[in-house]
């Protein structure tokens, strides 16, 4: 780390750090800023922003059932947020292992469930808690989350780094970018991270919802609490601001993944030299072309739906044709799973797949005659498109 490409003030919180690295010096980040943040030219990014939240909430209105909108919007942030840090599964293997409860998954696909189901049980607890939902016990919890299948982690999942970490550089120090706190400085630091997650301060007043996103994960990923997870843990905290916020949650992951390389240079330019518009810029960005690219899904999803029911002739109110609107939610599917979500039996089930899988709207997976797995695959193409690319929908 380079002590010429750090402005004065994060010089002035250099510490030495333990041994064997005492020849080295890690940044004790100052608290994140509660005053107002001017954001120059980056102003723009930010209004654009502002409008696309407004967007969002015409999205979601009239949307019958949240959970199934958020359901397929969760599995992709799990998987590219994991695939950040080089967990690679497939949104697809993801689908298929949460229907058959497959205990023969890999590793990396076990995570990225870990962290999908995360999503599913803390999103609605941060809208009924609002900013008081954030603290220690929380970002311990969701690291123990994401690490709880991680067999290569060799510290205890949701207990602080007891040891120097370094951020670039490889296996050296020497050719680090950025040497977070020393151990014992782990925990005031994220106390200052917390302290302005509850936004109790004048952050409250003077920053809106996307800048403190941008602040507080940078300011997180300065800290480095954990051994390893820290990437995974603070994009989780992302959706959760928005929620404990009463904004309709957005999965900033797969744009973050398709950006890779002005995400890491916004977050060195705020922990080197403490300029927060890059990466509240880019945090805009990504609330900018997420609402885009959900706008694009859910009018193809809308598209398809109708092409199918066009397919064969449905009976009006069957179970085949209510099936038709759970399938873009979820496009991997059991019998088993179709007659809970249309509260129907299971041979009223199995009929209705017959009819869909007749009509080339589903596939059997398996070739078992029992536990078998359907799949939409026209349904998979939309949602599981690289980030920005336009859904190509069937002829008919």
């Amino acid at each position: 780390m380079r002590r010429d490409e750090l402005c004065e003030p994060i010089r002035r919180r250099l510490t030495r750090l333990p041994e064997p690295y005492n020849s080295h010096y890690g940044v004790v980040p100052p608290p994140p800023p509660e005053d107002t943040i001017d954001l120059g030219p980056g102003w723009s990014r930010y209004e654009a922003a502002l409008a696309a939240l407004g967007r969002l909430k015409q999205l979601s209105q009239g949307l019958q059932d949240q959970y199934l909108i958020s359901r397929m919007l969760t599995r992709r942030e799990a998987v590219s947020s994991s695939s950040i840090e080089g967990t690679y599964s497939t949104l697809d293997e993801l689908l298929s292992i949460e229907e058959t409860e497959d205990d023969q998954a890999t590793t990396a696909a076990k995570q990225v469930r870990s962290y999908a189901l995360t999503l599913d049980t803390l999103v609605p607890e941060a809208g009924n808690r609002g900013p008081t939902y954030f603290t220690e016990d929380l970002i311990r919890r969701l690291h123990r989350a994401v690490m709880a299948d991680d067999s290569a982690y060799r510290g205890t999942p949701g207990e602080f780094r007891d040891h120097v970490v370094w951020i670039g550089g490889g296996g050296d120090i020497a050719y680090s970018i950025y040497n977070p706190p020393p151990p014992d400085q782990v925990r005031p630091c994220l106390l200052d991270t917390v302290d302005y997650l509850q936004c109790q301060g004048m952050q409250a007043m003077t920053q809106g919802l996307i800048i403190r996103m941008a602040v507080s994960h940078a300011h997180f990923e300065s800290v480095h609490p954990f051994a390893d997870g820290n990437g995974r843990t603070g994009r989780l905290l992302l959706p959760l601001m928005m929620a404990a916020d009463q904004q309709v949650p957005l999965y900033l992951s797969p744009y973050i993944e398709a950006n890779k390389v002005p995400y890491y240079a916004a977050l060195k330019a705020a922990q080197q030299r403490l300029e927060w518009p890059a990466i509240i810029g880019f945090i805009a960005d990504a609330v900018v072309n997420t609402v885009d690219e959900l706008a694009t899904s859910k009018s193809a999803l809308a598209a398809l739906t109708k092409l199918w029911r066009w397919r064969r002739p449905f009976r009006a109110g069957s179970a085949s044709v209510r099936a038709l609107a759970i399938l873009p939610y979820y496009p991997v599917v059991t019998v088993a799973r179709l007659a809970k979500l249309l509260a129907i039996s299971f041979p009223a089930a199995s009929h209705a797949v017959h009819q869909l899988v007749e009509a080339g709207i589903l596939t059997e997976r398996t070739g078992h005659a029992r536990n078998r797995l359907f799949a939409a695959p026209e349904a998979l193409s939309i949602v599981n498109r690289p980030f920005g690319e336009q859904p190509v929908l069937p002829s008919r």
